[in-house]
């Protein structure tokens, strides 16, 4: 088989999509980052139990009421620390956000999350059962005492049926029956639940309040994942928005189901936004207007704006075929890996499907290369679906890249990245037919998170090490 099996017919060039081919400076990303960010969650967690050792936690394992009641305390140490960390990586701190990008915080805020519950669980539940077996309220009396006798007990109630919740909708069955506006909403009580939770511990809690270090260390924690919430969600969103206002310049449709949009104004070059990187938008256009929709941008970044490009797969992606010029725009970001700082060899490979195209395509115009250095392989399902494929085209003409297009209805049966006209190849097969030197490429994906997963395969098991594919998983 030849590459032409899969190749589809490709536009024709259009005279009103603009091509830059300026290539912008490249920003890289210290490995180091992800290591040490990695190293002190660890160390964060490593301190909390020595603060329950150095409390009296170990000496109090003498009897069935102390290993229970010490059991517990350790438990909700952990779970309350893990909790700060979950709200720290809800704020988007730019050095973190950087280091992981949005599909490994997106991992790594499931796996904190879900942990932090257990363990929140496992403390009420070893507290209670440690404190009833001391006392000869019983069990139900001792509920009663906790709830209604404690400090700051009934707060933590309330924190608890908030994250509760936010853990509830987040289980994938459920949050597949959810829009993402109706999950995200839903998702900041997790805020309210944190804060609701921990005061309790701050009042009564023994590792709280037996020494100086372990109260600065708490406080400082508390400080720190609050403090970086205001920062980066609040305050610097505001001030980058507000200083040299945005607006919309001008949209267009983009086929049948799809919007590009282009934001001016003078905050645009002080948003150091990256080509394939996406930001947090809002625009100010009627009701609804403060739930963010997070967009990539699908053009490298210039002085006169900042473009967009989304399929109408949701209220918010739809309501931007609407959108009127002179809009006031607000923005979170640039966040993501997915830009030219990730890279880490000459050669590269671009693979997109659907509007997964779009971060590709700006980092198609924006990366340094010469010529046969980049492949950019499209995938869609029909002619309709081949967003942005003109532009590509000719970018790829300028630049020397190669541009294939890979069109077809999806294969049935069966998880893959190729259409059904190429199930007589495996996945691997296809991509070393379409790149037969991949292995010795950087490879970049962007699709939905089904397909990307079959491309991933497909890249591992044709030798592309783990550390030089990067993608970006915006699934919620």
């Amino acid at each position: 088989m030849t590459s032409a099996d899969l190749i589809g017919r490709r536009p024709a060039p259009s005279a009103s999509h603009p091509v830059a081919t300026s290539p912008l400076p490249v920003r890289r990303v210290p490995g180091w980052w992800r290591d040490a960010s990695a190293a002190l969650l660890w160390a964060v967690l490593l301190y909390v139990t020595v603060l329950w050792v150095l409390g009296g936690g170990a000496s109090d394992l003498g009897s069935v009421a102390g290993v229970l009641t010490s059991s517990g305390r350790l438990t909700g140490l952990l779970a309350s620390a893990l909790l700060l960390v979950q709200v720290f990586l809800m704020a988007r701190v730019p050095w973190f956000e950087q280091a992981w990008g949005q599909g490994g915080l997106a991992r790594l805020h499931r796996t904190v999350g879900f942990t932090s519950f257990n363990l929140l669980w496992a403390h009420i539940l070893l507290i209670t059962l440690g404190y009833a077996a001391a006392s000869p309220q019983g069990l139900w009396g001792t509920v009663v005492d906790l709830v209604v006798d404690c400090p700051g007990m009934l707060l933590a109630v309330a924190g608890t049926v908030a994250l509760c919740l936010v853990v509830a909708t987040s289980v994938r069955r459920a949050r597949a029956r959810l829009r993402y506006e109706s999950w995200h909403l839903i998702h900041l009580y997790g805020y309210l639940g944190a804060g609701l939770v921990l005061p309790h511990q701050l009042w009564t809690g023994q590792e709280f309040l037996t020494s100086a270090f372990a109260t600065a260390f708490w406080w400082g924690l508390y400080a720190a994942a609050a403090g970086a919430v205001l920062a980066f969600r609040v305050a610097l969103p505001l001030w980058r928005s507000l200083r040299a206002p945005l607006v919309v310049g001008s949209v267009r449709p983009e086929g049948p189901a799809a919007t590009t949009v282009t934001v001016t104004g003078p905050g645009v070059g002080r948003l150091r936004v990256q080509p394939g990187q996406f930001l947090v938008w809002r625009f100010r256009d009627g009701p609804g207007w403060t739930r963010g929709h997070p967009y990539s941008v699908s053009a490298a970044p210039g002085g006169a704006g900042l473009r967009l490009t989304a399929s109408h797969v949701g209220d918010g992606s739809a309501h931007l075929a609407v959108l009127r010029r002179g809009t006031r725009v607000l923005v979170e970001g640039p966040y993501g890996r997915l830009h030219p700082g990730v890279r880490t060899r000459r050669k590269v490979l671009l693979m997109g499907a659907g509007i997964g195209i779009a971060p590709l395509r700006a980092l198609l115009e924006a990366l340094p290369q010469d010529p046969g250095d980049v492949t950019v392989v499209q995938r869609a399902s029909s002619r309709d679906g081949l967003l942005l494929a003109d532009e590509i085209r000719d970018l790829a003409a300028e630049r020397g890249a190669r541009h294939v297009v890979v069109e077809g209805r999806r294969l049935p049966g069966r998880s893959s990245w190729l259409p059904a006209q190429a199930a007589h190849l495996s996945d691997v097969e296809a991509l070393r037919e379409l790149v037969p030197d991949v292995a010795e490429h950087d490879v970049f994906l962007c699709g939905a998170p089904a397909w990307m997963e079959a491309a991933r395969q497909a890249a591992l098991d044709c030798g592309v090490p783990p550390a030089h594919i990067h993608l970006e998983r915006f699934a919620y």
